[in-house]
């Protein structure tokens, strides 16, 4: 019986390892730029008197700011999908906690987002909300969406995906921060008395209005 040759790739083979390698770098690239451009946009806010967010309405800023968002958005989808399971995280048990948190999160941005129009949910200003899941959390759509994306992290199992993750985090956090002068000036004395009450994001108050449930 003759021995097992080892077979080489085909250089087809390879060229589709190549052009796969190619477009995730190239999409991850995209995110990265997307983030470092929503980060711009909210530190310009926080640092100077320029607000670009919440624009308050569809300015240029805002048609900038939902570019990058979507940018971001497909770049994560893209990689994760040519990326997907590729790091060295421990399975089944990432997946199963990534299926779980994502399916958390987005519940949770979609409960959120149903309470609000979808202008006050694209930075236009509109009504103050202070019952439903804005009761728990000052920003249950934020607490939603970084859930979320940590589960789709796990999930995905991707390095890539993991840094585009914690790019995305790390803006969501600072979102509110923008905002709040904005609602502050909007809103008056009421904000001021939902910020004593209601944690930015989750707190000793959101435990107690769980447990109270």
């Amino acid at each position: 019986m003759r021995p097992a040759v080892a077979s080489w790739p085909s250089a087809t083979n390879v060229e589709a390892v190549m052009i796969a390698l190619n477009t995730t770098v190239a999409a991850f690239a995209v995110g990265l730029v997307a983030s470092a451009g929503i980060f711009a946009i909210l530190l310009v806010t926080l640092t100077t008197d320029r607000q670009l967010w919440p624009p308050g309405e569809k300015t240029r800023a805002y048609y900038l700011h939902w570019t990058l968002v979507w940018l971001f958005n497909g770049s994560l989808v893209t990689v994760a999908v040519l990326d997907w399971n590729a790091w060295l995280l421990p399975r089944p048990g990432t997946l199963f906690a990534g299926v779980v948190l994502a399916v958390v999160g987005t519940a949770v941005f979609l409960r959120s987002a149903s309470v609000m129009r979808s202008a006050e949910m694209t930075g236009v200003t509109g009504e103050l909300y202070t019952g439903g899941p804005y009761a728990y959390s000052r920003n249950p759509q934020y607490v939603g969406m970084i859930v979320g994306i940590v589960g789709a992290a796990l999930l995905v199992n991707s390095v890539w995906v993991a840094v585009l993750a914690a790019a995305h985090i790390g803006w969501v956090v600072l979102l509110p921060r923008a905002e709040e002068p904005h609602l502050r000036a909007a809103y008056g004395e009421a904000y001021e008395q939902y910020t004593a009450r209601v944690p930015r994001f989750v707190g000793d108050h959101t435990v107690r209005m769980l447990i109270a449930d």
